[in-house]
């Protein structure tokens, strides 16, 4: 089945007591037993609930694999990942990575003994080196957030296999649409929902795909434990926003190609981060690893003065100024400021994250419209 039929069909089957073609909203909290014990397969919704058991399904298969697991929000499935682990464990993490896992693996997990190092993952000898009898983990984010560098996640993945560690791919930024690790040999596919899955700005949700039905069984045993579950209305919400995945991506795609070319050539832009563009690094290796190259890019006004960046930010009508990203509406994010300032600053720059970048998550308006925005912000 290809992927558009999937995005509408997969995981989903008419309800079979009315026929309705849209999964419904079971808002129940708990369910009749015909005996102790004895009942349909639910029995309290925060282990099981229809809804959420078919947004599962949906996005399993929309990542080719065998088990999805749903969270209250992205945080929380990284939150499920991290408790696989004992203190003492090792995990690798690339170091340009979203403010809310380094937040959380550095002021939350490591107070319980897990011992993270961060490094540059666009070399595989850099992860070699870091590797210790310890090491059970590699986490992979890719394309990285907010620089846009791209992580061979084949090359990885054989290496864990080698060293028998496990892999987990954050694939927020690209989406099951462009990418999908499961098919290069990762372990576990963790996903932010409320960015491209969803798609519409109106639901928080995270989720973890597995092909390995033993660390599935570990990590439905966390959601449960935990009690960090999406309610069924935000599932009925993300069920509803992947039957047009496919679509979305295509135009957040052609857009954020064409603002990125034109920003390549502004007098008054000095970088811009794409990997569409010929001239990013990591160009070559995403045209092998995703189907295109993605909603996301970053760009550095010249001069590198903050109180610039600041203005057209703030210049900016069409685009909102806000966090998140992967809704059909455009959006600027200031990272240094916003989604990654948990990062301490002496550490974002070793890694090239400066004050003066400026984020955007492409939207599917008319691209014509965003780029006379941002002529008119930039000036």
């Amino acid at each position: 089945m290809h992927f558009g039929t999937k995005a509408i069909h997969a995981g989903v089957v008419p309800d079979p007591t009315t026929g309705a073609i849209m999964t419904p909203i079971y808002q129940t909290s708990t369910y009749v037993q015909e005996s102790p014990g004895r009942h349909k397969g639910y029995e309290y919704s925060r282990t099981h609930n229809p809804t959420r058991t078919a947004l599962q399904n949906a996005l399993a298969a929309l990542e080719n694999g065998k088990n999805g697991i749903c969270y209250a929000s992205g945080l929380a499935a990284t939150d499920a990942v991290l408790k696989l682990y004992s203190p003492g464990d090792e995990i690798i993490a690339t170091n340009d990575i979203y403010g809310g896992t380094y937040r959380i693996m550095k002021r939350i997990f490591e107070k319980y003994g897990l011992v993270f190092r961060f490094i540059d993952m666009t070399e595989i000898d850099n992860i070699s080196a870091a590797i210790s009898d310890k090491t059970k983990m590699i986490w992979i984010e890719t394309p990285t957030n907010p620089l846009l560098k791209i992580i061979d996640i084949e090359q990885i993945t054989h290496l864990c296999r080698e060293k028998l560690i496990h892999s987990v791919v954050d694939n927020t930024f690209a989406s099951p649409y462009l990418q999908n690790p499961l098919d290069m040999g990762a372990d576990i596919v963790m996903h932010s929902v409320t960015k491209y899955l969803g798609g519409h700005s109106d639901t928080v949700m995270g989720a973890l795909i597995t092909n390995d039905d033993d660390l599935a069984k570990q990590l439905a045993f966390i959601q449960n434990a935990s009690g960090a579950v999406p309610g069924p209305q935000d599932c009925f919400l993300v069920l509803r926003g992947i039957k047009t995945l496919h679509i979305r991506m295509q135009r957040h795609c052609e857009n954020a190609s064409e603002i990125a070319r034109w920003l390549e050539t502004h007098p008054k832009v000095g970088k811009v981060y794409y990997p569409g563009l010929a001239s990013h690094p990591g160009h070559a290796l995403a045209g092998r690893q995703m189907k295109d190259f993605g909603g996301m890019l970053s760009f550095e006004l010249k001069g590198d003065i903050y109180k610039e960046a600041i203005k057209t930010m703030e210049s900016l009508e069409v685009f909102s100024l806000g966090e998140s990203l992967g809704g059909v509406e455009s959006l600027c994010t200031h990272p240094a400021s916003m989604t990654h300032a948990s990062i301490p600053k002496e550490e974002r720059e070793k890694i090239g994250l400066k004050d003066t970048l400026i984020r955007l998550s492409v939207g599917i308006e008319d691209v014509r419209d965003l780029i006379d925005d941002l002529a008119q912000a930039i000036g």
